[in-house]
């Protein structure tokens, strides 16, 4: 027989994903019951009770958020009507009102939406925007100097300036006045501002307490347009503005944003503003053709035909990241010019160049990811059990794009990660993105004596430091991290909604899935598994995709589908054996729509699984296939068992679990490798387990 492990002869490539699986207690009584109480399909009523719904009241105002009785947002806010006053008053007087944006998707819609609408209702405004790359985050005394020099009377804040005391006391030293419109955390000192618009100072129970930046921004318009009684041609285009920097910046869709975002979606494909209709004609959220391949997520799936409505996705993947790509590498005005403009040439000139500037940033974290990764597996990945952080410095990556690259880490590695790169040669400044159960904040505030500016909230965060602070910043954070994450919390998180066979997988399963959109952050995508499909076809697509046919045989009759995996090219080729977790999603080709899976989630069946970890004893036996007697077994060999099946010839073919490589031949000096997912070696595997399985069964 084979004495040494697979793996040390063959070095696989990297295995299938590691990951948690964590399937929703199915509550059949409860959602029949939900069913028929509310007039919706047992799936649909499992899944709101998934997202925490159990009662019709609590089904019916998620179902039909326009049922919601909304209070006036001047009894939520208590200095909207003092906001209301300071703008009123501005506009009759002429005053020169300054906004201070952010280079962020909500910072950028919010700064054009308040510049669209203060222009129409005859204020004289202008803006600026911070420098990324200069300057960091959030309004600052340079921006204030300059505003007063201008003759600006009254500074607005949007996305920002709820930390930014000193900034802001030197604006009223000055003699000017300034609201603060943001949604980020209070800090234990509010600035001296004549008023602050934050849902976070808000009643928790308050259906406006989830808006982003955007949303505070979209209220103070709107009520300033009601209060002039200006209102006629002016929601619509905020509105739009509103839905496309609330799904940008993963705002929940929960309350009003869920409310108005349902309503913004279906308005957007035919929205007036020549910028949104630019973005989508460069985004190819309308166009019409062949399926075409790309290098990332929101450049690949196939056209879609012009909608009535679009989806959380269309913005999430395809318009919100050339948004952000200017932001993060490029100059935040041609975004104000691209949603401020009424022209459609100059409109289109500018979505162009979002559209090329994104193409860079793809290039760019692509680029970066790989030597992220390289570093990583070369200094880090022996350790991560140990450390459970990754701290990840290089010199002459860009600062605008690593914080994508941390979130794919996370994705990778399972384990918080803090990735920085040289400002110059004395300073580091990174991003950070974490797993549930770290919170980066509270994380940066452990380093806070080795750090410079910092700040964030649970899931990411920023920060500056001096290099010479670097092997202990990276201490510190492994010492936090070892005091709250166990070994079992470093593998990324899916959360499964339900078990669904190919045969239910259909155009009515997915028409009923969209009672729950718009999807988003606080209420996810349905995500469903199917256990022990085949693979029968995969391949590589665009930049490191998965395209594959799985089946699923059901009372002696197969069902295949299509499915994507995106980003899994590490993870080709499958073993042709494993349990899916995916989304649904609907693909547009030559006329034709089918459903697909998006798979987020593989693993070995759980009959391999249990087989593996805990082999039957005794655990060999012996089975017959195509008319030859085999033998098989399992046998431990290094740290993993390892299935053997051995011919009457003597020929043995070994494998381990998750590889997608085997050994054959008569002993290990002489044996070559093999693909096991080859329809004539799987075949026998299987034959091999449904015979170790009675065995098990047996005793």
């Amino acid at each position: 027989m084979l004495d040494r492990p697979v793996s040390e002869i063959s070095k696989p490539r990297r295995r299938l994903p590691d990951q948690r699986w964590q399937i929703y207690p199915q509550k059949p009584e409860i959602s029949q019951n939900l069913a028929v109480l509310t007039n919706i399909s047992p799936i649909i009523s499992q899944l709101l009770i998934n997202r925490g719904m159990e009662t019709p009241e609590q089904v019916q105002a998620f179902l039909n958020p326009e049922s919601l009785v909304l209070p006036s947002p001047l009894e939520d806010f208590p200095d909207l009507a003092i906001s209301l006053e300071l703008l009123q008053n501005a506009i009759a007087s002429q005053t020169k009102i300054a906004i201070c944006g952010d280079y962020d998707a909500d910072g950028m819609t919010s700064t054009a939406l308040l510049l669209r609408s203060l222009r129409t209702l005859g204020a004289q405004v202008d803006y600026a925007i911070p420098s990324r790359m200069h300057e960091g985050y959030g309004i600052n005394k340079r921006i204030v100097e300059e505003f007063h020099s201008e003759g600006v009377g009254l500074i607005l804040t949007v996305d920002n300036g709820i930390s930014a005391f000193e900034p802001v006391a030197r604006a009223r030293e000055l003699g000017l006045a300034v609201i603060i419109t943001d949604h980020h955390d209070i800090p234990q000192k509010l600035p001296p501002a004549n008023a602050i618009l934050n849902p976070k100072l808000i009643a928790e129970s308050s259906p406006y307490r989830g808006v982003a930046g955007v949303g505070v921004a979209y209220i103070l318009a709107v009520s300033l347009a009601q209060q002039l009684g200006e209102t006629k041609g002016l929601i619509q285009p905020m509105l739009a503005l509103f839905t496309l920097g609330t799904i940008a910046d993963l705002a929940p869709l929960t309350g009003v944003n869920r409310r108005w975002v349902k309503r913004g979606l279906q308005h957007l494909p035919k929205s007036n503003l020549a910028g949104v209709q630019a973005l989508i004609q460069v985004g190819g959220v309308q166009a019409r053709g062949d399926e075409k391949t790309g290098g990332d997520r929101e450049n690949f799936p196939s056209p879609v035909p012009s909608p009535k409505s679009l989806k959380p996705e269309d913005i999430g993947f395809r318009l919100g990241p050339r948004i952000n790509a200017i932001g993060r590498i490029g100059d935040p005005q041609t975004v104000i010019e691209l949603l401020t403009t009424d022209d459609m040439g100059v409109a289109l000139e500018r979505a162009m160049q979002c559209e090329q500037i994104n193409a860079s940033r793809q290039e760019m974290c692509q680029q970066i990811e790989q030597e992220a990764i390289a570093y990583v597996e070369a200094e880090f990945v022996a350790s991560l059990q140990q450390d459970r952080v990754l701290v990840v410095v290089q010199p002459n990556w860009h600062h605008g794009v690593i914080g994508i690259v941390a979130s794919r880490l996370v994705e990778r590695y399972g384990v918080p990660v803090f990735i920085g790169t040289f400002e110059d040669e004395g300073h580091i400044r990174g991003s950070a993105r974490s797993i549930p159960e770290f919170n980066v904040f509270e994380a940066l505030e452990y380093s806070h004596d080795l750090l410079g500016k910092y700040g964030g909230h649970k899931a990411a965060g920023g920060f500056s430091l001096p290099a010479e602070n670097l092997k202990m910043v990276r201490s510190r954070l492994i010492e936090f991290a070892n005091h709250c994450l166990e070994p079992h919390h470093l593998k990324p998180l899916l959360k499964i909604d339900a078990e669904v066979n190919l045969n239910h997988i259909n155009q009515q399963l997915y028409q009923q899935l969209n009672a729950l959109h718009p999807c988003g952050m606080d209420n996810p995508d349905p995500v469903f598994w199917t256990p022990n499909v085949q693979v029968v076809e995969q391949k590589i697509v665009g930049k490191g995709h998965i395209k594959l046919t799985i089946a699923q045989t059901i009372d002696n009759q197969e069902y295949k589908i299509k499915a994507i995996a995106w980003r899994w090219g590490d993870y080709f080729r499958l073993p042709s054996r494993v349990d899916v977790a995916y989304k649904l999603r609907e693909n547009y080709f030559n006329g034709n729509t089918t459903i697909e899976l998006e798979l987020i989630g593989v693993r070995l069946p759980i009959q391999l699984q249990q087989f593996f970890a805990s082999p039957p004893t005794p655990s060999t036996t012996t089975f017959e296939y195509n008319q030859r007697q085999y033998t098989c077994g399992f046998y431990k060999n290094g740290i993993e068992a390892e299935l053997r099946i051995k011919n009457s010839e003597g020929k043995v073919l070994a494998m381990q679990p998750g590889h997608i490589t085997g050994l054959l031949g008569t002993n290990r000096q002489n044996a070559k490798e093999v693909d096991i997912s080859r329809p004539q070696y799987d075949s026998i595997i299987q034959a091999a387990l449904q015979a170790l399985s009675v065995l098990s069964a047996e005793l």
